[in-house]
């Protein structure tokens, strides 16, 4: 059974919020010389190297058909998008006010659950969204008055995210976790690698490669291992522990994040930052729990098959 080892669950993913951050802080230290395309192709690269040889030995891997194909990469691009606003914003912002408004994935999870056949939501969970993102505005407001629109990048990645965790609802079901972020990571680099060697010597600072020096190979290895470790505990988690469970446990993420922040770069978030996060992780449990009370209310009226 897939569900049976909930301490196990619980405990993947309690390593996964507390580690997560640990891969955002190496993507931050990065980009004081690295352009966040070359940072996404280690990201990813790394996860090629880790995953594809696993998933091969395990006989995991099959030869995708074409619609697989066309799917994998897809997901793809919406990891890489996701992960490029995210990157990006750490590049100007406190690695807890990104993650907080990255928080309001959810929300637009939800909100986007709604217009799906066979899927709806009730009030609550609405008014309880819409709460979620008043959050979200109350941390950006004092990074959009500073930064301008790079505060708007983390809201970027939340609504990739959502449309990538979508895909992957619709193609998990059929391949183990190892073999789908196998896929995954293959996929970003094929779509990666032509732009950097395009952009090469173009001057253009996001996609144009540069020679890494020093400490900066330390941070790209950094942001490729952590990544492929965490997201391997995140497969875990899911696969031995209800989702209901462990969804809860992802704001320890939150709070992972302001330790490394302060540790490492001196941020400490200021009261009105404070008041977001909290609106934030208030409005997201209330959902999550709402969402397990449907969840179970839908199991109880469904009939029995004798």
């Amino acid at each position: 059974m897939s569900h049976d080892r909930p301490l196990l669950g619980i405990a993947l993913m309690t390593g996964f919020a507390l580690l997560a951050p640990g891969m955002d802080a190496f993507a931050k230290l990065a980009s004081e010389e690295i352009p966040v395309g070359q940072t996404l192709a280690y990201r990813f690269g790394i996860q090629t190297l880790i995953l594809l040889p696993l998933a091969i030995v395990l006989g995991l891997l099959s030869r995708p058909s074409a619609s697989a194909a066309i799917w994998h990469l897809s997901r793809a691009a919406l990891i890489l998008l996701a992960t490029g606003f995210f990157f990006t914003a750490l590049r100007f912002m406190p690695i807890a006010d990104a993650i907080a408004i990255f928080f309001v994935e959810p929300f637009i999870l939800t909100l986007l659950g709604a217009v799906l056949p066979g899927e709806s939501i009730g009030w609550r969970r609405l008014l309880a969204c819409g709460v979620g993102f008043i959050g979200a505005l109350i941390v950006i407001r004092p990074s959009f008055v500073e930064l301008g629109p790079v505060a708007l990048f983390p809201l970027g990645t939340a609504v990739s995210f959502a449309l990538y965790m979508i895909l992957t609802r619709r193609t998990a079901k059929d391949l183990h976790p190892v073999a789908l972020q196998a896929w995954t990571a293959l996929s970003a680099i094929i779509l990666t690698l032509p732009l950097l060697f395009i952009f090469k010597g173009s001057g253009v600072a996001p996609l144009d490669p540069v020679e890494p020096q020093g400490r900066f190979w330390f941070y790209l290895f950094g942001v490729g291992v952590v990544a492929t470790a965490t997201h391997l505990m995140l497969a875990g988690a899911l696969r031995f522990a209800p989702a209901a469970t462990i969804a809860p446990l992802q704001y320890f993420e939150i709070i992972a994040a302001t330790v490394l922040g302060l540790l490492i770069f001196g941020d400490w978030p200021d009261r009105q930052t404070f008041l977001g996060i909290a609106i934030i992780i208030a409005s997201g449990l209330f959902v999550i729990w709402r969402e397990n009370v449907a969840h179970k209310s839908s199991l109880a009226t469904a009939p029995s098959s004798l």
